[in-house]
């Protein structure tokens, strides 16, 4: 019985071993692809923060005003004027009959109001 003993607690030690190097192993392999997404990660930002500082190169008022004035004939831009915009009066009404109104269409469309107020429901 004493040998038998010894047998099964040497296949636990040797079992256990095995399960903890399966699991430093993937857990090594796990940390990896970790390092490797985390340095795509950061090569992805700094590929951002470059594209920003060009953005803002690109748009700065003083260069933009230089290819204006040297595409100017080119593109025939124009500076928009204050009457160039239209007031929500200027706008035609759409007449409206009570047949339109009153269809099963425009009813659907008004919908249920599911507005909560501070009303106490009854």
């Amino acid at each position: 019985m004493f040998r038998t003993i010894d047998i099964i607690m040497l296949a636990v030690i040797v079992a256990s071993a095995a399960f903890t190097y399966k699991t430093k192993h993937e857990t090594e392999s796990r940390l990896s692809e970790i390092r490797k997404i985390e340095a795509q990660i950061k090569y992805e930002e700094d590929t951002l923060d470059v594209l920003k500082a060009d953005w803002s190169l690109l748009t700065q008022p003083v260069r933009l005003e230089r290819l204006v004035k040297l595409y100017d004939a080119d593109l025939g831009l124009k500076t928009v004027e204050v009457t160039q915009y239209a007031r929500l009066t200027d706008i035609p009404k759409r007449p409206l009959s009570i047949e339109e109104l009153t269809s099963d269409a425009a009813i659907a469309d008004l919908g249920t109001d599911d507005l909560t107020t501070g009303a106490v429901a009854q």
